[in-house]
Order: C-alpha cells, then structure tokens, then sequence
C-alpha cells in the first residue's frame, strides 16, 4: 500500500506560480512512476504529467508542456508538480498518483494509488 497527501493548492492570480507537493508513505517511493493529473468541476479528470521513479525523464500533457514542471526527492519520499505562468483555466483539484508502470502514463487507470487532492484557484 501506497498513502498520498498532496499540499501547496491555494489561490493564486494569473500569471502566478504554486507548487504543489505530493509526500508518500508505505511501499518503497523511489520504486514507483509518480504522476499528477486535475479534475475541474464537470470535466473528466485530465492528465498533467508524469515523473519516472529516477526522475531522469518526465512527460507532460501539450497544454502544461512549458509551464509545469516535475520534479521528485526519492530521499523525502515526495513529489512536486511546479506551476508557472498560472490561468483561470487551470483551476481544478490536483492529485498525484503513484504506479509501477512505465508506459501508458497519461491515462488514470494506469495508477494504482491516489491521493486525496489539492485545489487550486487561479484567479482572473
């Protein structure tokens, strides 16, 4: 078992930047790809990015490519999603979520272990 606890959500205005961090406990974190997807209200919970257990290679969604960023600290057991360049359309609740899996990362079903979410307000 894997437990996630996100922090960092809050508001924020265009333009500005958040990071929001994902601490793990349980089964060994620096075995596992760490992803972070957002749910808006309404919408299908959406893809972010994704870290591989080293942190060597990461892998974005087209529309977050350039102003998120992962990164991870296996030595802290946590995960960070770096936010820049922040607009009212990425406002959502964050998650993280972590899976042995190395392929199909963009897709939900792929993690096995999520975490309760984070939101984020970004005004305009």
């Amino acid at each position: 078992q894997v437990q996630l606890v996100e922090s960092g959500g809050g508001l924020v205005q265009a333009g500005g930047s958040l990071r929001l961090s994902c601490a793990a406990s349980g089964r060994t974190f620096s075995s596992l790809t760490m992803g972070w997807f957002r749910q808006a209200p309404g919408k299908e919970r959406e893809f972010v990015g994704a870290i591989n257990w080293s942190g060597s290679s990461t892998y974005y969604a087209d529309s977050m490519k350039g102003r998120f960023t992962c990164s991870r600290d296996n030595a802290k057991n946590t995960v960070y999603l770096q936010m820049n360049s922040l607009k009212p359309e990425d406002t959502a609740v964050y998650y993280c979520a972590a899976t042995p899996r190395e392929y199909g990362l963009g897709y939900a079903l792929r993690y096995d272990y999520w975490g309760q979410g984070t939101q984020v307000t970004v005004s305009s």
